[in-house]
């Protein structure tokens, strides 16, 4: 049976620097792939090529057994990415902010108060992006991916700028995504525990 999410000989560069070769992976529903490697090894590079923001040297991905590159639109539909950068506009508030990515995608059915209490940043909703703590943002990131509808989420280095209570919170999200049946790349420097299937890439 066909993976939902196969790669195949993914070989990717960055200037003449060969980062992988010949990458296989596959993932499925409640899964969890999970990255890891010195600074530098590839990562983010690997991230941002499944996301379709690079291209790959070589290989082929495949989403529903079909590739991406006939199916780019529907795959980039299929996901969400919390990346280094939180990718706000620094003047609009934490609610316009959100409300402007409901425009972009499908919306989960979370009430959306709900997800900005817990993450506990509802009191910060009047307030413009460039004044919110680094590890604010993230939690607006956060957000982000519980009201975005999508089965795939791609999180680099989700940890970075959290406190401790901050990444426990990140790991029980992830873990209740998986267990609704979603999927996850992780790419990740500190201990990640999570109650799912787990699969590990350690790119050098």
């Amino acid at each position: 049976m066909t993976a939902q999410l196969f790669a195949s000989q993914l070989t990717l560069f960055r200037g003449e620097r060969c980062l992988f070769t010949d990458l296989n992976f596959a993932l499925n529903p409640s899964q969890l792939l999970l990255l890891e490697g010195r600074n530098g090894s590839g990562k983010t590079s690997l991230m941002r090529a499944i996301a379709g923001l690079i291209e790959f040297e070589s290989g082929e991905i495949l989403w529903g057994g079909i590739s991406v590159r006939s199916n780019r639109q529907a795959f980039h539909g299929a996901l969400v990415w919390m990346a280094h950068r939180v990718g706000f506009k620094a003047d609009l508030t934490l609610v316009e902010n959100l409300r402007f990515e409901s425009h972009l995608r499908s919306q989960s059915k979370a009430d959306f108060d709900d997800v900005l209490q817990r993450l506990d940043i509802d009191r910060l909703k009047r307030l413009p992006l460039r004044s919110l703590s680094a590890g604010q943002q993230r939690r607006v990131a956060l957000a982000r991916m519980l009201l975005s509808q999508v089965p795939l989420w791609l999180m680099d280095e989700p940890f970075t700028n959290l406190d401790r209570e901050g990444r426990a919170l990140v790991m029980q999200l992830t873990t209740e995504h998986l267990a609704d049946g979603g999927m996850c790349i992780m790419a990740a420097h500190q201990d990640v525990e999570i109650d799912a299937d787990v699969t590990k890439i350690v790119l050098q």
